[in-house]
């Protein structure tokens, strides 16, 4: 459960990014064909800070405690880094309620980010770019 929520989290902001970076680009980066080719523009070694970057993130996040049977030790919820800024917990029906939703918006996002991947990969185009010069087969 833990690692669905995780990936969904992902895959939610990655959706969200795919789609916003055919439209705002930064001023000293310029913009690849599709925002898949726009990785290819990024210097090695801003990718290797965004990976120990997460690598931070993930090891302070758990409480550095890096397994499984570590993590929930302390009884935990799966997803639960007790960040809860809006007070959204207090109620437990809305919790239940939210997080059902997170689950399933998460894995929409988890098959979306995969299409969406996979079809500026086969067709050249970003997914905007593609929607607007849509043509049916026929």
């Amino acid at each position: 459960r833990e690692a669905e929520l995780k990936h969904g989290r992902v895959c939610m902001l990655g959706v969200t990014g795919l789609l916003v970076q055919e439209f705002v680009t930064l001023p000293q980066f310029s913009n690849g064909k599709t925002p898949v080719d726009d990785f290819f523009v990024v210097p090695s070694a801003g990718l290797w800070q965004v990976f120990f970057t997460i690598g931070a993130v993930e090891f302070f996040s758990n409480g550095f405690k890096l397994t499984p049977g570590d993590m929930f030790s302390e009884g935990r919820d799966a997803g639960d880094l007790g960040f809860d800024p809006l007070g959204c917990g207090k109620n437990p029906d809305a919790l239940a309620r939210r997080r059902l939703v997170e689950v399933k918006n998460g894995r929409l996002a988890m098959i979306a980010f995969g299409g969406m991947l996979h079809q500026q990969l086969l067709t050249g185009q970003g997914t905007i770019e593609q929607l607007a010069n849509f043509k049916a087969i026929q």
